[in-house]
């Protein structure tokens, strides 16, 4: 029995390492019938011990090659303090690109798996490019992307815009493990068309009793800043003047430079220490584990405060999880998890958040100033602002698996659950005597049930055949309440709405002060799936899977809801049948899958076909009532027409892997060649004016990613009484091209972004700039651009197509905002009873527009634009060593020489960073604690640092602040260097 259990745990943390062959089945259900597995087994009497010479040898093999197979090395990454998922993840998982586009706690993060399968044009789009998660196969609902519809600017998602992928902590995690195989996709289903992270938290396990405690501080520290005041910025714009001005021009000079004895702008720069902080940060939580072989449990609690090092931000996160098996008879098994988070954010005091959720921009001709007595004030006057931001989250699973002869039963509830509330007030001393006032309410829910039957047909000794049936139904809802108002009341007290005179006069709305606007919205869709799956095994030599599933979304126009996908794969030991002698290599296999993913959408949008909506509002702002304060229902004449005949899209996938261990299992790789086909997504095609519509949406667009990936891990030295090293590293190189455009179409501009067949779709649009006209003698006679007539001082933009005018025509597609090289490097060495653990990532390839330098070198039009792109933060009294200097062009003209749609301003934004370094000591391992108490596991102190180092040529603050459409704002917070202490405790 010893024996049949330490074949089922070897199995399990194979699975869970991910050093298994590439046949490893990582899907929802294998792995819940291999945990049960070991549990009916363990529920024999069987007694388990961690101490087992068989299980003692496998895990400190396992111990080398953590981070094999697309796996995050979970001890090296338990000491960093990370936050979220996409922290945790970042450089760790071979072709995962996590973008952390603010370094403020607890704001929203991204990650792309393989490549982009659809547009980075707007914050919206990155919504549909995000990996299914599964916590304990429970597929995380997150916000649905529908709110921006109601919101005039392109900005953060209206509510409290909390990742909720905080809620992970690292010191609850097993396992996290990246999902690529096409056939192991297609048995997660359409959730998974973007790939799947599969996370397994510790659970319960029976005989194994134990308590952690585990706490780190530290602070995260202000950067250094070189601030600048208005003898900065005069100089800076004295050459602009001196060069091009009018006296109409000198006469509309920036108001808050014009006194140079104006100590607010032309005082001391001493904002710095008024915003930039070195700020603590802590975390403490307990884990505790035990019960029986028939019965046991696992507790784990947390509380963690992650803080900023900028504007006063930070984050609260509280974990609670608890788990149960049971195994009241020796062929059935009960098993529960529970896992619940809060996060409380403090949010940022910036210009830019405001305006985005005030919707109204004031008069931006005198910035925030620099000088800390005056710039006080203004923090004095937040204070009386209210914005506190909630999320509450809660999901968790109740399994019955049972195994009656050969067949095996397995049926799980399964539910996701969030909400966010925001409530919002801002007072009338900051919004021009006007007091504004919101509230969000708003929740995610995910209902799950799953059935599968499994049975295995033995032809031989030599043959085997698995059969499984499976069924699930998911249920989603989203919902949000919002609600925004503006009152000139006489104080800032008054928060509700005051009844003065009869509600039904029409002197009412005109008396009670206040201006309310509500919306609200609610979505359902369901997803239905059938499958069946058999796996036929050579002998130890071949394996092929193969699976066929129907999928039904309601979110699917009526005639195309059902979709019938397919997909497999194979797997085949080279090393046993053709070097079972060979004593060089411990395992070769190579595999090769195909599959084909349904992908739903998003939102319910294009189910219905041809729809109604109320838009009889303004310009941009279609949900303000027009002149006559009624509403109407028509055509969606602004969001675009939805006709008939949309089919839901699809991804196809193609692998081949080869991997294996050598040299007495001490270096093991991976390499993979991939090919993805995200084929009929939906677009919006520009139809002419005359139809009254921007947009006729249709299917047919097409993406292609094809790359590379390899994975290379090792013990460099291994000598367990002196020095040890070990070594892993990642790089995926990925290629994407758009290869399809409805109706044959082969471009399409849409805004300012431009789509081509042939090209990436995340290829900025610009025009290329080479150089300044000097002189009017230097410009070609009627040389225009976009009808405008060039003179001296403007761009000398590249005329590709030779017609003497600057156009459209002449914009090529150049860069893209995804980086062709995605990796890292992780590093552990050990020497007695140090360790000492150092993490590089790095991102190689990708391209972004430096909108922060074209909008301080055209100062003219952002000083005379109502745009929130041109609001100056108190950040921006700082300058920055490697800034780049621009060609002086005349900011007068009417041709924007500073416009971010020209190469002028793209930038490499590639960078290699040392991410994390760790140093740390077991005194459990000592010999006078080894005599003085028996009852500890283990006491590791460790000293953890942050985001010590980053290389690159980009001129901003940092690469990684760049937002998802691929422009610099310079907006948003640093990414803070992080220094902590901490102690780990193993009862």
């Amino acid at each position: 029995m010893v024996k049949i259990i330490t074949s089922i745990c070897c199995a399990l943390m194979l699975s869970f390492s991910g050093i298994t062959a590439a046949n490893a089945s990582y899907s929802e259900s294998n792995l819940l019938k291999a945990y049960f597995a070991f549990q009916q087994d363990t529920s024999k009497n069987a007694k388990y011990s961690a101490k087992t010479d068989t299980i003692g040898q496998m895990v400190k093999a396992l111990q080398k090659f953590k981070n094999v197979r697309d796996t995050v090395n979970i001890r090296s990454s338990r000491p960093v303090p990370n936050l979220s998922l996409q922290q945790i993840v970042k450089g760790s998982l071979a072709g995962v690109y996590v973008q952390e586009p603010n370094g403020e706690p607890g704001t929203e993060q991204s990650m792309i798996i393989q490549g982009s399968s659809g547009l980075l044009f707007n914050k919206k789009d990155i919504y549909a490019l995000q990996p299914a998660i599964y916590l304990n196969g429970v597929p995380l609902v997150q916000d649905n992307p529908f709110a921006f519809d109601v919101q005039k600017y392109d900005y953060n998602r209206i509510g409290p815009a909390t990742n909720l992928l905080s809620q992970i902590n690292i010191e609850n995690i097993q396992s996290i493990v990246v999902i690529k195989d096409p056939y192991e996709l297609a048995k997660l289903g359409p959730n998974a068309a973007n790939g799947a992270i599969y996370i397994t938290t510790k659970n319960a396990r029976g005989g194994l009793r134990d308590i952690s405690l585990n706490t780190y501080f530290g602070y995260v520290t202000a950067p250094r800043v070189n601030t600048v005041n208005g003898v900065y910025e005069n100089n800076f714009r004295k050459p602009f003047y001196q060069k091009y001005a009018n006296a109409q021009n000198l006469a509309s000079y920036a108001s808050y430079l014009k006194d140079s004895t104006n100590t607010a702008y032309y005082g001391p720069s001493n904002w710095n220490d008024l915003y930039y902080q070195d700020t603590p940060t802590l975390s403490a939580d307990l884990g505790i584990t035990g019960g029986s072989d028939r019965a046991n449990f696992r507790f784990f609690g947390s509380g963690t405060q992650n803080a900023g090092n900028a504007d006063n931000t930070d984050i609260k996160r509280y974990n609670l999880f608890f788990g149960i098996n049971m195994a009241p008879f020796k062929w059935i098994t009960v098993s529960s998890t529970i896992n619940a988070s809060r996060l409380d954010r403090i949010r940022n005091n910036s210009l830019r958040d405001r305006f985005a959720e005030q919707r109204y921009i004031p008069d931006l001709s005198n910035p925030l100033s620099p000088n800390a007595a005056i710039y006080q004030g203004f923090l004095t006057e937040t204070e009386k602002n209210v914005d506190n931001n909630r999320s509450s989250l809660l999901n968790g699973n109740l399994i019955l698996a049972a195994k009656v002869n050969k067949i095996s039963i397995t049926s799980s509830l399964i539910f996701d659950y969030n909400e966010g509330i925001r409530d919002y007030f801002t007072p009338s001393t900051l919004l021009d005597g006007v007091s504004y006032i919101s509230n969000y309410f708003g929740y995610s829910q995910r209902i799950l049930i799953n059935n599968n039957a499994a049975y295995k047909f033995e032809i031989n000794k030599n043959h085997a055949i698995d059969f499984e049936l499976g069924q699930s139904f998911q249920g989603d809802t989203y919902k949000y309440n919002y609600a925004r108002a503006y009152t000139d009341s006489e104080n800032d007290f008054i928060k509700l709405n005051k009844v003065i005179g009869d509600a039904s006069s029409d002197e009412y709305l005109a008396t009670n002060g206040f201006y309310v606007f509500r919306y609200i919205d609610k979505e359902k869709n369901n997803l239905m799936s059938f499958y069946g799956s058999a796996k036929y095994s050579y002998k130890n030599l071949l394996a092929v899977n193969a699976i066929v599933r129907r999928d039904g979304s309601s979110n699917g126009q009526p005639d195309s809801r059902w979709v019938t996908t397919a997909a497999f794969n194979a797997n085949y030991n080279l090393k046993e049948q053709f070097l079972k002698t060979n004593s060089t290599f411990n395992t070769l296999n190579v595999s090769a899958g195909w599959g084909r993913t349904l992908r739903v959408f998003l939102d319910d949008r294009f189910a219905a076909g041809p729809q109604y909506r109320s838009e009889n509002g303004w310009f941009e702002e279609p949900t303000i009532p027009g002149y006559g304060g009624r509403l109407g229902i028509n055509r969606p004449y602004g969001s675009g027409f939805i006709g008939y005949g949309i089919s839901l899209p699809y991804a196809e996938r193609t692998n081949l892997t080869v991997d294996a261990s050598f040299l007495n299992n001490r270096v093991s790789a991976a390499v993979t060649a991939y090919n993805r086909n995200d084929k009929n997504q939906v677009i919006g095609i520009p139809v002419p004016v005359e139809t009254g519509y921007d947009l006729n949406y249709k299917s047919g667009m097409a993406i292609n990613n094809k790359g590379i990936e390899l994975i290379v891990n090792g013990v460099v030295i291994d000598r367990p009484n002196s020095i040890s090293w070990s070594t892993g590293y990642n790089i995926n190189y990925n290629r994407n091209k758009l290869t399809a455009l409805p109706d044959g179409v082969t471009q399409l501009i849409l805004n300012e972004n431009k789509l081509e067949v042939g090209k990436p779709v995340g290829s900025f649009w610009l025009y290329t700039n080479n150089g300044i006209y000097n002189t009017n003698a230097e410009v070609p006679a009627g040389h225009t651009f976009n009808g405008i007539p060039l003179k001296a001082g403007d761009p000398k933009w590249v005329d590709y197509n030779g017609d003497n005018r600057i156009d459209n025509k002449d914009k090529v597609m150049t860069g893209d905002r995804l980086p062709k090289f995605v990796g890292g490097w992780n590093n552990t060495l050990n020497y007695k009873n140090f360790e000492f653990n150092f993490n590089f990532i790095f991102a190689l390839g990708q391209k972004a527009i430096n909108q922060y330098q074209a909008t301080r070198y055209g100062f003219i039009k952002a000083e005379t634009g109502n745009d929130i792109s041109s609001v100056k933060e108190v950040s921006s009294w700082q300058v920055f060593d490697n800034e780049k200097k621009y060609p002086i062009y005349n900011p007068f003209s009417d041709v924007d020489a500073y416009r971010t749609d020209q190469d002028l301003f793209l930038e490499d934004a590639s960078y290699l960073k040392l991410r994390s370094v760790t140093l740390g000591y077991d005194f459990s391992k000592a010999p006078f604690f080894i005599k003085s108490s028996s009852k500890i596991k283990r006491a590791y102190l460790y000293a953890t640092a942050m985001n010590l180092l980053t290389m690159t040529k980009f001129t901003g603050t940092d690469p990684e602040l760049i937002n998802y459409n691929g422009y610099y704002d310079g907006a948003n917070l640093t990414i803070p260097k992080t220094f902590v202490l901490g102690l780990k405790l193993d009862l």
